[in-house]
């Protein structure tokens, strides 16, 4: 049977004040609308709750049997209701997102400062992954959104191109590629060269704009992220391949950075998010920031 929880409601308010005029005022109705409640109550349960006079309103046996149920089940149920919207009001201050490792050192930091005055109370959780990990973080709702190369999407995801980039050649700065305005890949041929991961799409997207040609580089060197391969590159054992936004770092470590030509690769990076889930206020007002870094790096 539905349970009807606004004639218990009027019924415990009935019993706890003692007439229907005190119960409708306490409950901002009218005291038909009570009546009406606690008749449908009555009638749903075969049995007279109250027994009615012109000076008093009284329980009957039927009625004083359910009040303490009826207290029980209320509370029962309002304690979940309170569970429910702290657990979404803490929800509500946290956000998480994914994000490549090149972005979460370069970008996210001013980002989050300017979140963090306009947000003093939120927290943020970054996923620094991977691109294939980011997808599969913010399809799984493990994130809200990530921040990642666009390339063959998910169907199930939205992409947002923020940023278009091109690909520079990371080198000591008295090296003698380092004073050249711009280095074809031709001018690599022989050089020891620092590569990442197969499992990226930085190495990914440089393969295919290469084709056959990658194989005939001197591909000497393997790591994971970008910051050993400018390690390698400090102790002069090698030539790194990196998206500009990945050279930020380069003046802490007096390395140089030339424009890589012939063929001039690129990388799209942009915010992905789940097709089927709008997003959280606190997630939308990030991402406003975050277009508008991407803007400003656009243009500087």
């Amino acid at each position: 049977m539905k349970i009807d929880f606004l004639g218990l409601e009027a019924f415990i308010s009935i019993a706890d004040l003692g007439n229907f005029r005190r119960a409708a005022s306490h409950l901002n109705l009218s005291q038909t609308a009570i009546s009406h409640r606690v008749r449908k109550l009555e009638d749903s349960l075969g049995v007279q709750l109250f027994t009615r006079t012109s000076r008093q309103v009284s329980l009957t046996q039927a009625g004083a049997d359910l009040l303490p149920r009826s207290r029980e089940l209320l509370a029962e149920v309002e304690q979940h209701l309170d569970h429910i919207r702290e657990r979404n009001r803490d929800r509500e201050d946290r956000i998480a997102l994914a994000c490549l490792p090149t972005i979460a050192f370069q970008v996210l930091p001013p980002v989050v400062a300017r979140f963090q005055k306009l947000h003093p109370r939120a927290s943020l959780r970054v996923h620094d992954n991977s691109a294939t990990e980011i997808g599969e973080l913010v399809a799984s709702g493990v994130a809200e959104f990530g921040i990642t190369i666009l390339a063959a999407n998910r169907w199930d995801l939205a992409a947002e191109a923020l940023l278009t980039e091109d690909y520079l050649l990371v080198c000591p700065r008295d090296h003698k590629l380092a004073r050249k305005a711009s280095v074809s890949w031709a001018d690599l041929d022989g050089f020891p060269l620092i590569r990442v991961s197969q499992q990226t799409a930085n190495r990914i997207i440089v393969d295919e704009a290469l084709g056959t040609r990658s194989e005939r580089l001197k591909w000497t060197y393997e790591v994971q992220h970008t910051m050993t391969a400018f390690m390698l590159v400090r102790q002069g054992v090698g030539l790194a391949i990196t998206p500009r936004m990945a050279v930020s770092a380069l003046r802490q470590i007096d390395l140089a950075a030339v424009p890589m030509v012939k063929p001039k690769v690129t990388r799209t990076v942009g915010i992905l998010a789940r097709r089927d889930a709008p997003g959280s206020m606190l997630g939308r007002e990030f991402q406003r920031l975050l277009r508008e870094e991407f803007a400003a790096l656009s243009v500087s």
